[in-house]
């Protein structure tokens, strides 16, 4: 399933180019260890990123879940990465936005039933954003809006036991 990075015109995005995002932790499409999630000890994956555009001046991720019953869970929001090719596990940025679960970090996947897909969604930015803690999804995706210079996404699927 192909996302369109800021719900916007296909036209804003013709010339973004395509990041490569991966995990050492999960297969694209596999299933999240425990580790990552509610169950465990609920901290973010490892992520190696390739293909960053030498015009990046910094990396933003939001990650969430659109199999959430009424619209989809927000469970991490980062700005201002440093421009890296990988991002370890369990960091702590010092730019984050605000979660669904209303906090200012990460949020592990904790699906109330079934099997559900997390979106990790990376973007490569031409600019270093200006935001609040209590900036939302909606809010830092309104930032990038025609900053967005590559774009690429990670699926991983969590089932709770």
């Amino acid at each position: 399933m192909k996302i369109s990075p800021l719900h916007t015109t296909r036209s804003t995005f013709r010339d973004v180019s395509t990041l490569h995002i991966s995990s050492p932790a999960f297969e694209p499409n596999g299933i999240i260890p425990s580790r990552f999630t509610c169950d465990g000890a609920n901290v973010n994956p490892p992520l190696d990123i390739i293909d960053i555009p030498a015009v990046t001046k910094s990396l933003a991720l939001i990650m969430d879940d659109p199999d959430a019953p009424i619209r989809p869970w927000v469970h991490w929001l980062v700005w201002n990465i440093p421009v890296a090719h990988h991002i370890k596990e369990d960091t702590l940025f010092k730019e984050q936005g605000i979660n669904d679960f209303r906090e200012n970090r990460y949020g592990g996947p904790c699906p109330p039933y079934g099997v559900h897909h997390y979106f990790f969604k990376l973007y490569a930015l031409d600019i270093q954003l200006t935001l609040t803690p209590r900036t939302d999804k909606k809010g830092l995706e309104r930032a990038m809006d025609g900053h967005v210079v590559a774009y690429g996404e990670l699926v991983g699927r969590y089932m709770r036991r």
